[in-house]
């Protein structure tokens, strides 16, 4: 209701107007003197119901508008946090304004009272939990509730209930002040089961908001020794953790049917300040009210890829699989990318270097939620994303991606565009992976690729232009055929020499059908000195001994 014009109902649907007539001094007068006193945060309340007016008033302190809000008790809104509540641990409640903290908040505090038989306090600043006047709604149960004169003063009637009336949890609406957090922190220091509700969308909010995250356990910035930075790959100074949180466990309201579950809100936080991404869970009502619960860590995707991962563009990467050493020097996002023999209906990707909400945000423009999961364990990847600054000087990473042959894409930035190029090319791969595990077709492997990529430089660096033979590093012989199919392309003439497992290949500065009359004098030279030598060391040579297999394209 505004001075002057007509007054408006506001529903999820949208507006509908109530009447053409213009809302007049008279018609506030008259809707203020129904409800109870206005406070100091110009909210008023009706006796034993649970809705809200809030007022707007102009320079001299005179109303010139109400907002009316309906407020109701909704059974089962909890249900999702029930087995969280009946754990004992405290639990803190995250989500923007008007989607439902409040409603839930009140359930819970119903549910400890009545269901589990706990002595319950709720302070109540603004009665919006247990409705205006001296008696409660009855939607509290059996919940006691402390009434706040003055919202400046909520932290002290936090440590009154906590001192006076022997509870055993005490349930908060909107904790918004460091007082506030500090009184929090204090009482769920002394055993006590705590439920509040903070503003924002995710814990990253709160970790990063001065005020509140003492909820958290606090973040201070930590100096690290310079060996001890090496191991963690990580700059000197980083953000940690200060002390224990106040609350066991955190849910993020998403919408009034979908919650997203931190169990543990020490680990979310570790997590986030690591750069990693935290084990979240997603619990949605189902469409007949049952609770579904998805865990993201470890929910095991489809069998098939989704029609949008197969509509994706698959030759956009597949030329550009390289190995991991000479991947660190592309300008662009790309990465070398391999399988194993065995392929995966889904991907376990770990990001390093980069933002994890910023990857989240790239998987979900592409609509591969039901493709692509997150995981902080590398142990359990299928792939990484990496900044490319990043992982170059991390020793470490690099010997686990190339010990356990796993694929890498590169960012040279945290953009979401070069992320979501990075993120589409890795599903690019996994689709022709997918498909050549269907066909029964052989997946090449970071080995095959190190040994073409050394071949190839030998031959471009070495052989050609210096007019000198070249031996390679001894392969298996599915392998030095790969290499055979390389040097062939070039029309070079090869050798393998020795016995396996020692078994190795070696370039020669001579062309197939060149007449050795038209061979210059230099490269004359070089191959009679090639043959000298090997007649001497009496060598097992073998020519065209080896099957091939198709070359990596080019």
């Amino acid at each position: 209701m505004d001075l002057g014009r007509p007054p408006l109902a506001r529903f999820t649907s949208g507006d509908f107007l109530l009447s053409h007539s213009p809302i007049s001094f008279d018609d506030l007068r008259h809707a203020t003197s129904q409800v109870g006193d206005f406070g100091a945060d110009n909210r008023a309340g009706i006796s034993r119901t649970l809705h809200r007016i809030s007022a707007i008033r102009n320079r001299k302190g005179a109303i010139i508008g109400l907002t009316c809000r309906v407020g109701r008790a909704v059974p089962g809104s909890a249900n999702l946090l029930q087995d969280l509540v009946k754990d004992g641990g405290s639990l803190l409640l995250i989500g923007p304004p008007g989607v439902g903290k409040t409603t839930v908040i009140r359930e819970i505090a119903r549910m400890l009272a009545d269901d589990y038989k706990k002595r319950v306090m709720i302070v109540d600043t603004s009665n919006e939990i247990g409705g205006d006047g001296d008696i409660p709604h009855p939607g509290i149960g059996n919940a006691r509730r402390l009434q706040v004169p003055n919202q400046d003063m909520q932290h002290k009637v936090l440590i009154e209930a906590v001192e006076n009336h022997m509870p055993q949890a005490i349930v908060i609406d909107e904790i918004g002040t460091k007082l506030e957090a500090l009184a929090a922190s204090t009482i769920a220091q002394r055993g006590i089961q705590l439920v509040a509700t903070a503003h924002g969308i995710t814990i990253e909010n709160l970790v990063m908001n001065p005020s509140l995250d003492l909820l958290v356990g606090g973040v201070q910035s930590v100096t690290l020794g310079d060996e001890e930075a090496n191991r963690r790959g990580v700059q000197k100074t980083v953000l940690e953790r200060k002390g224990p949180s106040t609350f066991t466990c955190a849910a993020e309201i998403v919408s009034k049917t979908e919650l997203r579950v931190h169990r543990s809100l020490e680990d979310t936080v570790d997590a986030l300040l690591a750069g990693k991404m935290p084990s979240v869970e997603i619990r949605k009502f189902g469409s007949k009210g049952l609770v579904q619960e998805i865990f993201v860590q470890k929910e095991h995707l489809h069998l098939s890829p989704p029609e949008s991962a197969v509509q994706l563009n698959t030759d956009s990467l597949s030329n550009a699989r390289r190995s991991l050493d000479s991947a660190f020097n592309l300008d662009s996002a790309e990465g070398y990318a391999n399988r194993s023999t065995e392929a995966e209906p889904g991907l376990n990707l770990y990001a390093y270097g980069i933002s994890e909400s910023t990857a989240l945000q790239a998987i979900k423009q592409l609509e591969l939620e039901d493709v692509i999961t997150l995981t902080y364990n590398i142990s359990e990847a299928d792939a990484v994303i990496a900044l490319q600054s990043k992982l170059k000087k991390n020793a470490q990473i690099q010997a686990v991606v190339k010990s356990q042959d796993i694929p890498v894409f590169f960012t040279k930035t945290n953009s979401l565009v070069q992320i979501r190029r990075a993120i589409r090319a890795l599903v690019d791969d996994h689709t022709d992976g997918l498909m050549d595990f269907e066909e029964n077709e052989e997946m090449r492997s970071s080995e095959e690729t190190d040994a073409l990529e050394e071949a190839r430089l030998a031959i471009e660096q070495v052989v050609i232009p210096k007019g000198e033979s070249v031996q390679l590093l001894p392969r298996p012989p599915s392998i030095i055929a790969s290499q055979v199919d390389l040097v062939e392309s070039f029309k070079l003439k090869w050798e393998a020499i020795g016995q396996e497992p020692n078994q190795c290949l070696r370039i020669l500065p001579r062309f197939v059908g060149v007449e050795e009359g038209s061979m210059s004098v230099k490269q004359e030279a070089a191959t009679d000195k090639l043959t000298d030598s090997d007649s001497a060391d009496d060598m097992d040579y073998k020519q065209n001994g080896v099957s091939r297999l198709p070359f990596l394209p080019e």
